[in-house]
């Protein structure tokens, strides 16, 4: 752990290049974290995209879950929008995973199945 002197002498603002980011110390503009991290999750990515329903935390609510798609996070936005319309239904996107309302699963395999993604239907 790092000494209290260093904790507080952190730059955490600099007149000259705006707020920087407080895990590379660029200018904010300029940091690159977000793409290393997702060429890192898209590095431990095996291919292929797994599609499975779960209700657990949702209240008995049922949701698709599509993970391990290969694209990079504007791309799963974009995705996860298409996926929503499609359905007729919301969704979201949450730490790398689609999430779509209802029991979709066929339709959604149908759909990303069309786009050339590998395909499987996990758990129950």
């Amino acid at each position: 752990m790092a000494s209290l002197q260093d904790q507080l002498s952190r730059l955490v603002y600099s007149t000259e290049q705006g707020d920087l980011c407080p895990a590379c110390n660029e200018p904010k503009n300029a940091c690159k974290c977000e793409q290393i991290a997702d060429q890192e999750r898209l590095s431990q990515l095996d291919g292929i995209v797994r599609i499975r329903r779960e209700t657990a935390g949702r209240k008995g609510k049922g949701v698709t879950t599509v993970t391990g798609v290969p694209l990079s996070r504007p791309d799963l936005k974009k995705l996860t929008a298409v996926l929503k319309k499609q359905c007729g239904t919301g969704g979201a996107l949450k730490d790398n995973v689609i999430e779509i309302q209802g029991d979709q699963r066929d339709k959604v395999r149908e759909l990303l199945q069309a786009r050339g993604f590998k395909v499987k239907l996990a758990g129950g």
